[in-house]
Formats: structure tokens, sequence, C-alpha cells
């Protein structure tokens, strides 16, 4: 009987028998339903085929399948676990042991732990500058990795942002502790460290490597930078000459008030400078060996990928950042006694030793691409370096000295100011022709160890001393005066009472 469903009904079934077969009968209903004509059905057959509905079609599949679907929700569980693991281990792999250098990582929480447990300045110096050095460089890489997915103009600022991050760091934290003479000197320190360490060792590396020619690099990017330099210098040397000359309109006012003043200008004429360079003349800034690779050593290295995604870079970047603001604290804490055991001046330790750890990165990466006769890379790390230090770093210190109520200035002194002039300009001169060679390398690098031998000779004039310079003369001499007036009083006195003893 095609089409027709027949229901053994027994009367002795019970309302749990029903609900069990249930399932059953409407399979079959179901199938016989489909398998019958429209013809001849009757009422009691569209009864029987409105008990086929949609949720009770659900409740069987599930109920048929649901072991299969825990199942199949344990596998995908495992599976992403399984994948969450194999990304984190290969992040951690790629961050922390890649890189040789890695290996003085320990060196900070070594740090950590002499400080509380032995309280040697000396060696929480070392040990926090040794830590400090693979941490700065991961910093770089963390940043270059976020770069790949911001585009170029973001990738920039983000450069200019982190590309000195250690030293505005362990500025600071030094302006926190009122040592505004070793925020000066260190920020003064990783200029002159980068201008002449740093580019005379990429020259001479470049040179050793290329032997046979000069290597070429762009002159225009070096003259806008070299322009910007001797901006920083003009900004620098104005406070330390109205100071000097005891000039002040206002004594101890003028000098700051000029200082914040010229800060801010600089600051926006940085910000000038990126968007001229990332935005409006992006063209203008191609490095010479990457249009129609016009250096022999032009190769296919710039196919880069980003190693890490973004969102594992902006946390590393967090991560770093985080443990060098903590590493930077005991390093400023360990300034004075360090400088104290090592019998070394603290000028030398913010000059020369501090720049060193910050611009490690730097150094590595100038020398690595002028090796590869990319110079004009080497050219954006070491002086691009020191024009973000010099337009951006030095017054942003000041900006943030305000804040915080620490009269930070741009008054570095005569003898710092000066040998700030006198390297821009031997580094402007040797930039002037657009090539390189070892020799101009190794006279920059010798250049370096002048400066490095002047500051160890060098230190600040005691508090009394200082304080007695700062003082116009015009009331040195008032003072100087009332001081012979007493002592001449003084002796009037004395021979009066000798004549009336006698």
């Amino acid at each position: 009987m095609t089409g027709k469903v027949r229901f053994s009904l027994d009367p002795h079934s019970s309302p749990q028998m029903d609900k069990l077969n249930e399932k059953p009968q409407l399979a079959i209903v179901h199938s016989h339903l489909e398998m019958g004509s429209m013809d001849g059905r009757s009422e009691h057959e569209f009864e029987d085929e409105s008990l086929v509905t949609p949720v009770n079609l659900s409740r069987r599949s599930n109920g048929l399948n649901g072991g299969y679907h825990g199942s199949f929700s344990t596998a995908e569980q495992d599976t992403s676990i399984r994948t969450l693991n194999d990304s984190l281990w290969r992040t951690l792999k790629v961050v922390l042991f890649t890189s040789k250098i890695n290996i003085l990582m320990p060196c900070g929480p070594l740090a950590v732990f002499i400080h509380h447990s032995f309280a040697d300045k000396g060696w929480v110096f070392f040990l926090s500058l040794l830590g400090i050095i693979p941490l700065a460089e991961r910093l770089g890489f963390a940043t270059e990795q976020l770069a790949f997915f911001t585009g170029p103009t973001v990738g920039g600022l983000l450069n200019a942002t982190f590309g000195n991050a250690t030293e505005l760091i362990i500025s600071i934290h030094a302006l926190k502790g009122g040592m505004i003479r070793v925020v000066q000197q260190s920020l003064l320190g990783s200029i002159l460290s980068n201008m002449l360490l740093v580019l005379g060792c990429a020259f001479f590396s470049g040179g050793i490597v290329f032997l046979k020619k000069e290597q070429v690099f762009d002159k225009a990017a070096a003259v806008v930078n070299s322009g910007l330099l001797l901006m920083a210098v003009m900004g620098l040397l104005f406070p330390a000459v109205l100071h000097s000359t005891h000039s002040e309109v206002h004594y101890g006012k003028s000098e700051l008030a000029l200082s914040r003043f010229s800060s801010c200008i600089m600051l926006v004429a940085y910000a000038s400078y990126l968007v001229f360079q990332l935005k409006d003349h992006r063209d203008s800034y191609d490095p010479v060996g990457e249009e129609g690779c016009q250096n022999e050593g032009c190769t296919d290295d710039d196919d880069e990928v980003a190693e890490i995604s973004k969102w594992e870079a902006i946390t590393w970047l967090a991560i770093l950042t985080v443990w060098i603001s903590v590493l930077s604290d005991y390093l400023v804490d360990a300034i004075q006694g360090a400088s104290v055991a090592w019998n070394i001046p603290v000028a030398f330790i913010s000059v020369i030793l501090l720049p060193i750890v910050g611009n490690a990165a730097e150094h590595a990466s100038a020398i690595i691409f002028a090796m590869k006769d990319k110079l004009d890379i080497s050219l954006g790390v070491a002086i691009g370096s020191s024009t973000q230090i010099s337009m951006f770093g030095i017054p942003f210190c000041v900006v943030v000295g305000w804040i915080m109520g620490q009269p930070m200035d741009l008054n570095f002194q005569l003898f710092e100011t000066a040998t700030l002039f006198i390297t821009v300009l031997v580094v402007a001169f040797m930039l002037q022709e657009g090539t390189s060679n070892y020799f101009k390398g190794l006279m920059l690098m010798l250049c370096y160890l002048i400066v490095a031998a002047s500051f160890f000779v060098h230190v600040d004039p005691p508090v009394g001393e200082f304080l007695i310079q700062r003082f116009p003369v015009k009331s040195l001499f008032e003072f100087t005066i009332q001081i012979n007036s007493l002592l001449r009083a003084k002796r009037g006195f004395a021979a009066i009472m000798t004549h009336l003893m006698k």
C-alpha cells in the first residue's frame, strides 16, 4: 500500500515506551511519506506528516550525532591549544634565542640580585650596563617588525620614538632623581658616539670590504641632517653664552625660559622634518643602492618579511620597555657609587660609557649595512639617530623636566657645547662629498678617542665654585668691597685697642 502508514498500537504500551519509540517512528513516517505520491492521501496521512517538524529533526540529528560533535569539539580545542603553544614557542625563539648578544640578558636579573643582597654599586652599574645592551637591540628589532604592518610613514614615526628609547628612559629616571648634569652629558655623549664612533666604524668597515672603490651615499639627505645638527648646536650655544657672559635680563630665569622656548621650536622643527622626509619628499630619500642597484654590492636582501605578528611585536615592545625602565633605575642609582669605586669621573661615565650601551644596536646595524654597501642606511642609522637625539631627545627632556618641576635647560656648559660644535663641523666636512672610504672612518674614530680622553680628565667645578660662577660680576664686585671695608675696620679697631693698652 503505497503512501499509507500503518501503526500497530498496543493498548498495554506505557508512555515511557512511546517516548523511546517516538524517534524511530518519526523516521519511518518521514521515509514512507517521501516515497508515496500526493494522490490519494488521507487526512490521517497529513497528520502523520505533521509529526515530522524541523525541531524534531534537529533533535533527532543531535541525538544521533551527539557523540561525534563532542569528540570534534575536544579535538578542536586540543588543536587550538597546540597551535597557541607552537606560536608562543616560535615567538620566544625568534625574540630571545636568534641573536647572539642575548647571552647578556641574565646580567639584568643578576644586577637586581646584587643590589638587594650586597649593595655593591660598582657591580650593579656594570651588570645593569651589560643587561641593557641586548634589551636595546631587541627593542629595535620589535620596532622594525611592527613597521612591517604600519607602512613607511608610521614606521618612521615608530623608529623616531623607539629608536632612542633607551637613552630617553635613562634620562627620565635621572631627571626624577634631580641628576640634570647626568641627563645633559648622557644625551650629549649619545650624539657624539653616533656621529664619531658609529659612523666612523661604518665608514672604516665598508672601506675595508670595498677597498678598491669609494662607497657612495645620498648627499642631499646628509646635508639636511647636517643642517638640523647645526640648528641643535645653535639651540645649545645661546643659553651657554648667555650664562657665561652674565647678560641675562632676569638672572636665573631668562636662561631657563630661553631653553624652554627653544626646545618647543626644536620639536616643531623636528616634526616638520619628519613630514618632509616621510610624506612630501619620500622619493628623495630612497637609498642610492636601491635605485637601480647603482652600487656593485646590490643584493635582494631588502625582500624581507615580518618574523612575528603585529600584536606579538606590540607585546614585546611593552615588555622590553618596562624591563629597560627597571634596569635604568638601578643603573642611574649606581652611577655615583661606580664613579667612586672605579675612580672614574661621572662625566666620563655619562658621556662615554652610557651612550655606548644605548647605541650598541645602532653600532652593529650600521657596520653590517656598510659592509653590504648600503651606506645610505648606515648614514640614516648614525646621523639620523644623532638628529633624533639633538632635535627630539634633548628638547623632550627639557619639556619633561618642566612638567616635573626640574630646572632642566639647554645650558650644557661651554666645554660640552664647544665639543659638540667642533664635532658637527668635522662630520659635516666629511659628508659634503657624498663618498666614503676607510681613511675617513679612521679619522672619525680617532676624533672620538680625543673626545673620550678629554672627558676622562674633565670634571664639573665643585658646588661652591659653581655657585660663585653664577653670580653677576657687579654683585661679586660689591661683595668684595664690603669685605675689604670690614677688614679695614677690623684692623683699625685692633690698632685703637693696642694704643689704649699702652
